[in-house]
């Protein structure tokens, strides 16, 4: 059985039956037959698709956004711009996917010679909860723009959410069978990832999660892309604007209770300026609503599962007790539901629970350092690599200087780290590897099949 809870009341919305074997295996079928069509079909028709997808969106926006409301608790009007989000990347990939896939000419020794982009097949997409719909259409709107299939199996405290997106797609007019979402326990994911018609796998989760993917994937000798964790860090050094920073600070760690993997999550700031971002920031966090996230005053709703919380209070303990100094929370929220408190700690360091794992959850690390240096040498201790932000004046020299020291897979120069469909997005050391987005994620997979052509033989003399 496959349950979806209320995160906001902890009360339980709807009970679903796993899908059997058959079913499964009826979905798979489907995919790759129409797969094998789809893949024939010029890429100028099938981004048709992604324009009706975005309309399909935005006539849904409100029972969309609801729905990821009460499933996941993201307030409502961060519901209602994932489901913006979703509808402007549609429409930037049916803009751009023809030019993203067009057979590229490379000069060689042939008289003809180039690289084609084609579908792999059908892609398993494993998505999380945190955004239910945005992970997965960054996904699917390139892979099927490539022409590939896909099957989802996404997270089972969100199973409407991963049957609302199939119904968005079917509404879309996407080829019947080409995409089915699978509601299945997560023991049975070994099996989809070894079927052999499953061409590749993409993971959007935890660390622990995809090495175990990324190990099963790799028995089958099967591309995978995985998008895993991070401990983002968020660098003002002492020449920045902080009153900016302190108020961008806010949404980079805040923005769904802090449950994303782009969330900055260490605040690693110069000694010189130090108390007075602490100050901006705290003053800011302090005006954050906590509510029901139905209410589009709230700012700061649920956590998704009670475990979660329970992790990461054990989190805050600990960072506590090792030296850390709480200046705003630190606890439950008195009410129903998953709340916690939006919560700053101050002098963390290295060797601290809030500096050494990822916080997932709205718990902000303040870490003080006396130079540059320092700030990047910190930034970069740490086994994530997904995103970073700095902040400073001197944007030239952070460009030219500072941009190739950080390991990060993006780095936003005096703005927030934040996937953007223009742009590639993923990470490296234990954030995974791979790339979503822009020309790069379409292509990912593809079949990049190189071409040469020779010259034409020299017709045989006729007697």
């Amino acid at each position: 059985m496959i349950s979806t809870i209320n995160p906001a009341t902890g009360e339980e919305l709807r009970v679903f039956e796993a899908h059997t074997d058959a079913q499964v295996d009826a979905a798979l079928t489907a995919a790759t037959e129409a797969q094998k069509a789809w893949r024939l079909v010029p890429v100028e028709e099938r981004v048709q698709v992604l324009r009706n997808t975005a309309k399909v969106l935005r006539d849904g926006k409100d029972e969309y956004a609801r729905l990821i409301t009460l499933e996941m608790g993201k307030p409502i009007t961060e519901a209602e711009a994932e489901i913006e989000k979703c509808a402007m990347t549609a429409e930037y990939y049916a803009e751009t996917a023809s030019g993203h896939l067009a057979p590229e000419t490379i000069v060689s020794s042939a008289e003809d010679s180039g690289v084609v982009f084609e579908p792999l097949g059908v892609v398993l997409a494993i998505m999380p909860w945190n955004y239910p719909f945005w992970q997965f259409f960054r996904f699917v709107l390139p892979a099927v723009a490539a022409g590939n299939g896909a099957i989802l199996k996404h997270a089972n405290n969100v199973p409407q959410a991963a049957l609302a997106v199939q119904d968005v797609m079917n509404k879309a007019g996407l080829p019947e069978g080409l995409f089915s979402t699978v509601l299945i326990e997560s023991r049975r994911v070994a099996a989809l990832i070894a079927d052999d018609r499953i061409a590749a796998v993409t993971l959007t989760g935890s660390t622990q999660v995809g090495q175990i993917v990324a190990s099963q994937a790799g028995a089958a000798l099967k591309k995978q892309v995985l998008e895993l964790g991070g401990s983002d860090p968020f660098i003002v050094l002492a020449d920045a604007d902080i009153k900016a920073a302190a108020q961008v600070a806010v949404k980079a760690r805040f923005t769904n209770a802090g449950q994303s993997c782009v969330n900055a999550k260490r605040f690693i700031v110069d000694e010189r300026v130090a108390d007075k971002f602490v100050a901006e920031f705290l003053a800011n966090t302090k005006s954050l609503v906590v509510g029901d996230p139905i209410d589009p005053a709230t700012t700061i709703g649920p956590m998704a599962r009670e475990n979660l919380r329970a992790e990461l209070h054990e989190q805050v303990a600990r960072t506590i007790e090792a030296g850390g100094k709480v200046l705003l929370g630190g606890n439950f929220v008195d009410r129903p539901g998953y709340y916690y408190e939006p919560t700053i700690i101050d002098h963390v360091v290295p060797g601290q629970a809030a500096f050494d794992e990822e916080t997932f959850g709205p718990v902000a690390a303040i870490v003080r350092v006396s130079s540059t240096e320092e700030a990047i040498a910190l930034a970069n201790r740490t086994e994530y690599g997904l995103g970073a932000a700095l902040w400073t004046a001197d944007t030239q020299t952070a460009a030219r200087d500072l941009l190739p020291k950080i390991d990060a897979g993006a780095v936003f120069i005096n703005g927030m780290v934040a996937s953007d469909p223009r742009l590639p997005f993923g990470g490296i050391k234990k954030s995974g590897y791979g790339r979503e987005l822009g020309s790069y994620g379409v292509r990912e997979f593809t079949n990049m099949k190189t071409f040469w052509t020779g010259p034409a033989p020299t017709p045989a003399a006729v007697d």
